[in-house]
């Protein structure tokens, strides 16, 4: 490890597996509700459960890039980190904070956690993905302002490098994106406009930033290819997925009260959005071609070449299937919509912090790469979690199409809760695909404490 400071990814990177673990253990939950619709009941609900699922995706994405940022900002900087300090009491700030908010949903009825919040202050809770406590979102952007002025001084002081502005720009424009939900207007179409300027424009748009940027790291590392080359094609893909990223957020426009002009501007734009990720997809596996040397940690290097395909699909081309507004406006909001949600945050995010995680971990233990055993471990790991997130897409996917047909498309429409019943077979799919996952996960955990020779670097 070159770096004294880089130490302080460490912490981070261990909170953002485990709450990972809590994320997959409440979505199972939630798919046996589907099912067993009394399961837990009334301990959990199921608008708790999801709001525990989605907010821990979010919260242990969020440790994943600052433990990220914190590992390679140094490194491509040259220089030690600002204020290592900072950085821990920062950790502590946002993982005590994250904890008390799940406790807050799983043990307070929400309506109360709003008036205990200070909620009747500033209305912000209550929209999905939102649902947060003010003082919660207060607290979220402290930490984040913190950790960009720490991240930011360090690149200041030190070597300037693409990755690194690319890096800041996807960060710093996660946190200007974050203010919106600040804004919660009283009109529903306007309240859902610049809802998805935080939803969309995070995950469509600057948080594909940091993907690309923490993929051109590791690639850089792993291959030994010329930072120059990497460096180009970082910059022709995010180009794209801004062009296309920014202007596609019309896709979401389609049927909530805007101008019809968002339907063009949302079909064409949306149908432009797999081409940076198709890009990233050659691009990864060009780099790994083009390779000057064998790096010892072969798990990285798969997780980094499983990163491009996967988030291909399915922010791509699972994206694609539903995005023109003619086929938007019968499969909207349906299973088909989750379909794309789960394998697309699978491919794109969650895969590119297990890469960094797997190939930084090593080095913050002193070892240039895990033990031989120990990655192919790992490797189970990365195929059982793959592998079953493929078979949940098309499980939901079957599950939406069916479901579009049956109360949507049919010339005799069914009920809401009877097309459920009928989407039951696909549901017992999706979760026994999901057990299969958290299995693949805790293998992949398993693997950091396997112990054994390392294979020397060629």
């Amino acid at each position: 490890m070159q770096y004294q400071s880089q130490a302080v990814a460490k912490p981070y990177f261990i909170a953002a597996i485990g709450l990972f673990v809590g994320q997959i253990l409440f979505g199972l939950v939630m798919g046996l509700q589907y099912v067993v619709g009394d399961f837990l009941f009334p301990e959990i609900p199921f608008n708790v459960a999801r709001m525990v699922h989605t907010n821990l995706l979010i919260v242990w994405l969020l440790f994943g890039f600052m433990g990220a940022a914190y590992y390679m900002v140094p490194e491509e900087s040259e220089t030690e980190l600002h204020s290592p300090k900072l950085a821990l009491i920062l950790f502590w700030v946002f993982l005590v904070a994250g904890a008390l908010t799940v406790l807050g949903y799983l043990l307070v009825p929400y309506a109360k956690l709003a008036e205990m919040t200070g909620n009747n202050l500033l209305p912000t809770m209550g929209r999905e993905f939102l649902e947060q406590p003010l003082i919660t979102k207060v607290g979220i952007v402290v930490v984040a302002l913190a950790f960009l002025f720490n991240i930011t001084m360090t690149v200041l002081k030190g070597r300037k490098t693409s990755v690194t502005m690319v890096l800041l720009l996807g960060l710093w424009g996660l946190a200007v994106f974050f203010l919106f939900s600040f804004y919660n207007p009283s009109n529903l179409v306007l309240d859902k406009f610049y809802w998805w300027w935080v939803v969309h424009l995070w995950v469509e748009g600057v948080w594909e930033l940091i993907l690309g940027a923490l993929l051109a790291f590791v690639l850089i590392k792993v291959t030994g290819v010329d930072r120059e080359v990497i460096e180009k094609w970082l910059y022709v893909i995010i180009a794209m997925t801004l062009i296309t990223g920014v202007i596609g957020t019309g896709h979401h426009y389609f049927w909530i009260g805007t101008p019809g002009y968002w339907q063009w501007w949302g079909s064409i734009f949306s149908a432009m959005e797999p081409i940076p990720f198709f890009m990233m997809t050659v691009f990864a596996f060009n780099m790994v071609n083009r390779r000057r040397r064998d790096h010892p940690n072969q798990a990285a290097v798969l997780w980094a070449l499983g990163t491009g395909v996967m988030a291909f699909l399915g922010a791509g081309v699972w994206g694609f299937l539903h995005t023109l507004a003619p086929i938007n406006y019968y499969t909207h909001g349906s299973q088909i919509t989750a379909a794309h949600g789960h394998m697309a945050f699978y491919g794109a995010y969650v895969m590119v912090v297990l890469t960094i995680i797997s190939y930084a971990m090593p080095l913050l233990r002193g070892r240039q790469a895990n033990s031989n055993k120990s990655q192919v471990i790992e490797m189970w790991g990365f195929w059982l979690m793959t592998v079953s997130m493929v078979f949940i897409t098309l499980f939901l996917t079957a599950a939406g199409i069916l479901q579009t047909w049956l109360q949507r498309v049919s010339d005799t429409p069914m009920p809401f809760m009877q097309v459920q019943d009928q989407l039951s077979l696909f549901y017992w799919a999706r979760e026994l695909s999901g057990v299969v996952f958290l299995i693949g996960l805790v293998v992949y955990i398993l693997s950091f404490f396997v112990k054994g020779e390392t294979k020397a670097s060629a």
